[in-house]
């Protein structure tokens, strides 16, 4: 099989290509190549998608499969289904796109978000809501030029190794520290994920069995609470402590949910609920394998590790915030 990687070079679009190639597929990865590499036995074309008719270098080759992981906007989406001759088409969206954030047990047909139709958005303007917005555009542009050939995927939080984002490693990093850790008390929230092994493998067969339709990729809902004892008993020295700290307390001393700086990651207030809470029994049906959670936990800890436990991170907690919202 042929298979076209838009990307090729970080996290997830990276582990599509190396899976693609450990399986003896022809691998091209069409990227800017700034992130890094592509997987060793890919062929890498120059493709710079902000650059308008970059993308034409590919125009009269064909694939057997594109595999597409846009964000940034629809230009890009539409650029490549005009440029590009194939029999089957990923494209990877988000769990951002359902309208309904709050209730459980939604489903891939739950309403969406209204598109929006912006050809480009700045990453300081790209709220969930703007995020998830903008793909469905891109949904709905990919389905009304493929049809039938196309095959839609929605995950949520990816875990394990390449997490550039910096969420789940978090929690692996830090307990792997030991002493005292603040946890959110909502130990029966929910929480889904997937590791980016599990939908590169699942992303790549559906191209070599050609799958179509709309999934939500995601793991079945375990409560976030034993979860992160869990990972706390696979990686924290003896004696570290677990120390659950209130919503209340951590959104008065400004600490945010899920990502970014000062925040607890995957901590969802209750309005979010649902958006780590989906039906995951379709993708399960469909050929979704989701690993145990210790493969992830560690993997995820060997990364940390590599790149550095005392690094400036881009979400969680730094010892100093920590020790206040313990003291306080």
């Amino acid at each position: 099989m042929r298979v076209l990687v838009l990307g090729g070079t970080s996290f997830l679009s990276k582990t599509v290509a190396a899976e693609a190639v450990r399986r003896g597929h022809e691998v091209v990865c069409a990227a800017r190549g700034l992130s890094g590499s592509v997987p060793e036995g890919a062929r890498h074309v120059r493709v710079d998608r902000d650059e308008p008719g970059s993308i034409d270098v590919l125009a009269g080759e064909r694939f057997d499969a594109v595999v597409d992981i846009a964000y940034t906007g629809l230009r890009w989406v539409r650029d490549a289904l005009r440029t590009i001759t194939t029999r089957h088409w990923t494209y990877v969206s988000t769990i951002n796109t359902y309208a309904d954030t709050a209730t459980l047990g939604q489903t891939a047909e739950s309403p969406q978000h209204e598109p929006i139709e912006r050809d480009r958005i700045d990453l300081a303007e790209m709220t969930p809501e703007v995020y998830g917005g903008v793909q469905v555009a891109c949904e709905h542009a990919a389905r009304d030029a493929l049809g039938g050939r196309l095959f839609i995927v929605r995950p949520g939080q990816i875990t394990g190794p390449g997490d550039y984002m910096d969420r789940f490693g978090y929690w692996p990093s830090r307990f792997s520290r030991g002493g005292r850790v603040v946890v959110p008390d909502t130990p029966k929230q929910p929480f889904q994920h997937v590791d980016v092994r599990d939908l590169a493998a699942w992303i790549v067969t559906a191209g070599e069995q050609r799958l179509t339709g709309a999934f939500d990729a995601v793991s079945p809902v375990a409560p976030l609470g034993p979860v992160l004892e869990e990972i706390a008993d696979l990686v924290a020295p003896p004696g570290t402590e677990l120390v659950p700290v209130t919503e209340e307390t951590l959104t008065a001393a400004g600490v945010q949910p899920w990502f970014g700086p000062k925040s607890l990651p995957l901590w969802l207030p209750a309005s979010h609920h649902g958006l780590a809470a989906h039906d995951a029994s379709a993708a399960q049906a469909a050929g979704l394998e989701i690993r145990p959670l210790a493969d992830t936990v560690h993997a995820a800890l060997d990364e940390e590790r590599a790149r550095g436990l005392d690094r400036p991170r881009k979400a969680g907690l730094t010892p100093d915030e920590e020790v206040a919202l313990i003291r306080d």
